[in-house]
């Protein structure tokens, strides 16, 4: 089971989240918060396998309860569900050590998807926000290294592409008959050769040095 925490200020929002979430198989929520403070608390008290934040609530606000969490070790991986996907909350978020980004007008199958990918280590963006990020590292992020070229085989090519296409494991296997199992592996022996430490830079690596 997925042990997820919804934190969000809104009451309506939360129940909404928690319906969604005690609904689909193998997914249960841990617990709700109203602002950073009590998510912070809450990661540390329930050990969720995922954290839905929101960005804007009193106090201590997405962003700080982010890094804070993420700081402290904790295996919780955060998912960023907010109204707002402009550049000065996706970056920050980032930055913090989010591993996905959406926005609430999601569809409820995509965020579910989401929360699942994002448990078993994948980083979840939109299309349009990892098309964003990845221009942005291409023309000089500062925390983007630019990674050399290195030989890959052609399935490995064929997997990096997809990958910075923004598809999950599933999608790839299936576009290219493969099983996940064996997608998962494909994209770690990717991580070993390029030193790329997640699927974003992966993209980032894939733009730089394609032909």
């Amino acid at each position: 089971m997925i042990g997820v925490l919804i934190v969000d200020d809104q009451r309506l929002v939360r129940a909404g989240l928690r319906m969604l979430c005690t609904a689909a198989e193998g997914m249960t929520v841990s617990g709700e918060a109203s602002n950073g403070v009590e998510a912070v608390a809450l990661a540390a008290e329930l050990d969720p396998d995922v954290i839905l934040m929101d960005l804007r609530m009193p106090g201590l606000d997405g962003i700080g309860a982010t890094q804070q969490i993420v700081s402290s070790g904790r295996r919780a991986r955060i998912l960023v569900l907010t109204t707002f996907d402009d550049d000065d909350h996706l970056y920050p978020a980032l930055a913090a050590g989010a591993s996905g980004f959406l926005v609430k007008d999601t569809e409820p199958a995509e965020l579910l998807g989401a929360i699942r990918r994002i448990a078993e280590g994948e980083m979840v963006f939109s299309p349009e926000l990892l098309r964003r990020v990845v221009n942005r590292a291409v023309i000089g992020a500062p925390d983007t290294a630019v990674t050399e070229s290195v030989s890959l085989t052609a399935r490995e090519s064929e997997v990096l592409a997809l990958v910075a296409e923004g598809k999950s494991n599933q999608e790839i296997g299936d576009a290219l008959h493969l099983g996940v199992t064996t997608v998962k592996t494909h994209v770690a022996n990717l991580m070993s050769k390029t030193g790329c430490d997640n699927r974003v830079r992966l993209a980032v690596y894939h733009l730089q040095n394609r032909q």
